[in-house]
């Protein structure tokens, strides 16, 4: 991990580059939700850190292409975190469906 930024913020930038590459609907926990970041009072679902290893678990929007959607995760993940980027997609949501905010 990058010695210049907390794991908090490091989990962050992370999710907040992950959202925001287009054919990304949200982050996604896993099947028991164990896939997340665990911090001080809360989690970043979605993304586990360790070091050298960054895991991304997400779901796709409908028609998004797997391919260069997961491509373009990888990429803009490796600029933040040193080490292996592992994306996995985990469902794709239906068409038309918003990601529910809490």
């Amino acid at each position: 991990m990058s010695s210049d930024l907390t794991p908090a913020e490091l989990a962050d930038r992370v999710a907040h580059a992950v959202l925001s590459v287009p054919g990304v609907h949200d982050l996604h926990g896993g099947v028991l939700g164990e896939v997340a970041t665990y911090l001080p009072g809360r989690r970043v679902t979605g993304v586990r850190l360790r070091d050298g290893d960054t895991q991304v678990h997400l779901v796709l929007t409908w028609g998004a292409p797997v391919s260069a959607t997961t491509d373009e995760v990888r990429t803009r993940v490796a600029a933040i975190v040193p080490g292996t980027v592992h994306v996995a997609v985990e469902d794709v949501a239906a068409p038309g469906e918003t990601v529910d905010t809490p």
